[in-house]
């Protein structure tokens, strides 16, 4: 049996990388490391979209959110 190789890994290594990170952060830790490792996953993945809607913004509504910027009188 043959797993998909990762990165020239065979399924001994994996089971010792595996093993080495169980005995380093223990059992219980790890599904709270999983868990803020989904949470940081999922905040860059909504920063990607935020900047891939601005990037993709039509240039009027680009325009036009400048121009009310900067005619709006500032205070002294």
């Amino acid at each position: 049996m043959k797993l998909i190789p990762l990165f020239g890994l065979g399924a001994p290594e994996i089971i010792g990388i595996v093993l080495i990170f169980l005995l380093l952060f223990g059992a219980k830790r790890i599904p709270e490391l999983m868990k803020s490792m989904g949470k940081g996953v999922k905040s860059f993945k909504e920063g990607m979209k935020e900047v891939e809607k601005e990037i993709n913004a039509p240039v009027d509504e680009t325009a036009a959110k400048e121009s009310s910027k900067d005619a709006e009188p500032q205070s002294k």
